[in-house]
């Protein structure tokens, strides 16, 4: 379980991450095993047939000291081997090798004394951490023969060649995938950000279907459900405008009949009460319908928003303090926020002394809190009062609130733009409505 974990969050996150890590992940295998196969076998074979011949060497010029051990026929020797195998030879005559050995310094060595060992069966000292020569001692009866070779006679150059073909060609296969993976993703991010528009109330442009046959398939779902919500908030929009016509018409005409009866005529007050409050019901409802309408987005820094509100309720007699931190400049639709933040401070005004507004920029969300010292709201209870014309009498006053959809435009008005809503408990003492918007 702690190694998933761990896996887990090493892992890339995204999609063209991932894909490559697909492409990848068997390309470095092949070619670690591809690197394995070589150099266990074909450095091997190639280092051990090196070793040898440099050894024939070696022995081919210890014979023709043997044949003449003059110094004279040394020194023919000595210039053969220079002349002939790259060789530079020196003896030293009566010198003998210490008793303690020299370790071997690494595999080169192991492979070249083998075969020298082959070759003639006589004490070897090897040393080749120079990078350029490797010097052998080789004990003779009468002396040592130091000898001065080319590394470049024990190393081929295929093996460099070898491993910058593989690094390079993974390079470049790597280079292809990524660019072939990023065009396949880039509709599928493309996807994501028109959806994530959608769902902030933004307007999401038609765009051009692109990438794979799955993906241009949830591409075009995406462009029909897109043009179903806007036909249907068009639909109900000239519903409303309707609605709001019908409505107003006859309720003009029984203000205007109430008007003419007097007011001495008995029940013509509680007519024009009755009246009054069809009136304002009509207007909430409209008020709660236009929170969807068709007002354009644009830039709007919400201090400016908050500042009017609360100024509007000081100058209404209520006590407001405000708070505005940070960029508070996003993309909403000014006057459905503004009746937003305005109902909440309303309602909190109407049932709190005091009133306090919070806004604050986090990392990609910004949050508006509107605090008040009232009774506030039960926790069981709070779902509920954002349903439509509900309103709790035990906890408000049923002869000065409004019809019941304050919460109710203010939550809409909220999920429009993408956004939460929470009524939680105040440090005030009272309610808190806190609204969160994507930024």
């Amino acid at each position: 379980m702690i190694i998933g974990g761990i896996l887990k969050r090493l892992l890339p996150k995204t999609l063209l991450g991932r894909s490559l890590l697909i492409i990848v992940s068997p390309l470095i295998l092949l070619q670690v095993l591809t690197a394995w196969v070589f150099f266990e076998r074909h450095w091997d074979t190639v280092a051990i047939r090196l070793a040898r011949g440099l050894a024939g060497d070696v022995a081919a010029t210890v014979s023709l000291m043997r044949e003449n051990p003059t110094p004279e026929g040394r020194k023919a020797a000595f210039q053969f081997a220079f002349a002939h195998f790259n060789m530079r030879m020196e003896f030293r005559e009566g010198a003998i090798f210490k008793n303690a050995p020299v370790p071997d310094s690494g595999r080169l060595e192991r492979v070249l004394r083998e075969a020298l060992n082959d070759r003639m069966q006589r004490p070897i000292h090897l040393n080749d951490e120079n990078d350029r020569e490797v010097l052998i001692d080789i004990q003779l009866p009468d002396g040592v023969l130091h000898i001065i070779a080319p590394k470049k006679r024990l190393f081929t150059s295929t093996t460099y060649l070898f491993v910058a073909m593989m690094v390079g060609s993974s390079a470049i296969l790597f280079a292809v995938a990524m660019a072939f993976m990023r065009n396949q993703v880039r509709p599928i991010r493309r996807l994501a950000a028109a959806a994530d528009a959608l769902g902030k109330g933004r307007e999401v442009p038609s765009f051009r279907l692109q990438g794979a046959s799955e993906v241009r398939q949830a591409a075009a779902a995406f462009n029909l459900m897109r043009n179903r919500l806007q036909r249907q908030m068009s639909q109900r929009t000239e519903m409303l405008a309707g609605v709001s016509h019908d409505l107003r018409t006859p309720l003009t005409r029984m203000k205007l009949a109430i008007a003419m009866l007097g007011g001495s005529t008995p029940g013509v007050q509680d007519l024009k009460d009755d009246v009054e409050e069809m009136e304002r019901m009509v207007e909430g409802y409209l008020a709660f319908a236009r929170g969807e309408g068709s007002e354009p987005l644009s830039r709007v820094n919400l201090r400016e928003i908050v500042e009017d509100v609360g100024s509007a309720a000081r100058r209404q007699g209520t006590e407001v303090d405000m708070v505005a931190e940070g960029a508070l400049t996003l993309p909403v639709r000014k006057e459905a926020m503004r009746r937003c933040i305005a109902n909440l401070v309303s309602n909190a005004a109407r049932y709190g002394r005091r009133v306090q507004i919070t806004a604050t920029r986090n990392r990609d969300t910004v949050e508006i809190c509107i605090d008040d010292d009232g009774p506030g709201i039960p926790a069981e209870s709070r779902d509920m009062v954002f349903r439509p014309f509900s309103r709790l009498d035990q906890s408000r006053n049923a002869e000065t609130g409004g019809v019941g959809l304050g919460l109710t435009i203010a939550r809409d008005v909220v999920h429009g733009h993408g956004g939460e809503i929470f009524l939680e408990d105040s440090p005030l003492g009272g309610l808190r409505a806190r609204i969160r918007l994507p930024v």
